[in-house]
């Protein structure tokens, strides 16, 4: 293993591996002030991304962070990348031939992992760390094990340089204990780890940094409901800067539907859903050993919005429930969904709003209704302008209120945060794009353990 004391004009690269793509930026550090969220910590070099790895070909993108706008970045449509590990690899090796870096620059690899268990700050990947959040796998089945195989290539392709993962679940670790229990027999609970961990943590963590930034606040002083929505979507109560509470639990499951994700459903459904009878019953000739690895399947993969409409891609919900509420009108007053219909599309719709509001709610309270602002981040939080609309519609007594020209035109403005109500006081509604990669990189180099 490297030493991990590292030159201060080494280079940073993070990476974040989903289930199916490999986000990757290149940054160096810098002494300069603090312009936005990061800034000031670390300099931007390059970004990359690599798609649809489960479903060849992959789509793979390169853009160097000194192409001036309106510069088209390299994409081109790759066939021979079929896992992560190869996605990495392939990224390496067009790192300089177009950018001319050398991988040898590269001192510290920041990998996002989703399950970290109880480890409550980065920790170096050597063989004991690697183990652990191996076995953390069947936890966050699916993004331990793609991070896991780009450890691996990192650590081989670039021996010198430390590879240092950083968890989603670090930022939850301030959750009471009451909060983060389950009702179960505390033994048993204690012996393996059965509590509330939360997740997306270092999306929360860049979010609270930018809106303190947008909001000329300290971070301690803050009180959030932030959504970070997107294929995986959870919420978190943020207190006095801290994580009071957040959707997902034991694992990302839990909360809120995603795009093949269940959500909170009841813990029996998953028995009843795989029972021979085909309905409730209690005959034990009926039962069905049901295990760990089938039950995550079904709720980790064949659920969410893909199950009720057939697309994973929550635009096109959106995009066809519009088409059809124009061209047949609501389906309002039916008992029984023709699944045959288009009412699937409004169906996952209302669902995914109904569930959000529900959080928005609940925390609201928890917060005793000092909120400085609800804040939408994610793929679709920060793209969906129906969405946005649809939950703070729902919000309105809590006191949120959204301004509709400003919620339309949020993609054409500049900056992290961007205001998209109507308040300018308390209770606003603010839209953040967040940044996982450039919350480790900032991290990374603010750390003095690491550099020389």
């Amino acid at each position: 293993m490297p030493e991990h004391r590292a030159p201060k004009d080494g280079l940073i690269l993070a990476i974040n591996a989903g289930s199916s793509s490999l986000k990757i930026s290149l940054y160096r550090r810098t002494d300069g002030h603090a312009t936005s969220p990061g800034h000031g910590a670390v300099e931007l070099l390059l970004t990359s991304s690599i798609t649809n790895i489960s479903s060849p070909p992959a789509s793979f993108t390169f853009q160097l962070a000194s192409h001036k706008e309106g510069r088209e970045a390299k994409k081109e449509s790759v066939d021979g990348i079929k896992d992560h590990a190869a996605a990495f690899s392939y990224f390496l090796d067009h790192l300089k031939n177009e950018s001319r870096i050398d991988r040898e620059s590269i001192v510290h690899v920041c990998h996002r992992v989703v399950h970290g268990g109880d480890y409550y700050e980065p920790v170096i990947i050597d063989s004991e760390s690697y183990h652990h959040i191996e076995n953390l796998s069947d936890l966050a089945p699916l993004h331990n094990g793609a991070a896991l195989s780009v450890m691996k290539s990192a650590i081989e392709s670039l021996p010198k340089a430390s590879s240092i993962a950083y968890f989603d679940t670090t930022f939850h670790r301030s959750i009471p204990l009451h909060i983060a229990s389950y009702a179960i027999n505390p033994e048993v609970a204690h012996k393996r780890g059965l509590k509330k961990y939360g997740f997306h943590g270092l999306s929360y963590a860049y979010i609270l940094g930018a809106v303190g930034h947008y909001l000329q606040k300290d971070t301690s002083s803050l009180n959030l409901i932030i959504m970070h929505l997107g294929s995986g979507a959870s919420l978190c109560a943020i207190r006095n800067g801290q994580s009071l509470d957040t959707s997902m639990g034991l694992t990302p499951v839990s909360g809120l539907p995603g795009a093949t994700r269940s959500g909170l459903v009841d813990p029996s459904l998953i028995f009843h859903y795989t029972n021979r009878a085909g309905r409730i019953t209690h005959d034990p000739h009926q039962a069905v050993d049901v295990r760990v690895t089938q039950a995550e399947q079904i709720l980790n993969l064949e659920s969410g919005w893909k199950a009720l409409t057939g697309t994973s891609d929550f635009g096109e919900v959106v995009k066809n429930m519009q088409e059809h509420l124009q061209h047949q009108g609501a389906t309002q007053g039916r008992d029984v969904v023709d699944w045959q219909s288009e009412a699937k599309w409004k169906l996952a719709f209302d669902l995914f709003v109904d569930r959000i509001v529900g959080f928005v709610g609940s925390y609201y309270v928890r917060l005793g209704g000092k909120v400085d602002a609800l804040v939408f981040s994610g793929g679709i939080g920060e793209k969906s302008v129906e969405l946005r609309e649809a939950v703070v519609r729902n919000a309105e007594c809590l006191g949120f209120q959204l301004d509709e020209a400003a919620n339309a035109k949020v993609g054409e403005q500049e900056g992290v945060a961007v205001n998209a109500g109507k308040r300018a006081d308390t209770s606003r509604v603010l839209v953040c794009r967040t940044d996982e990669q450039l919350e480790m990189a900032k991290e990374c180099a603010l750390e003095e353990k690491f550099w020389q």
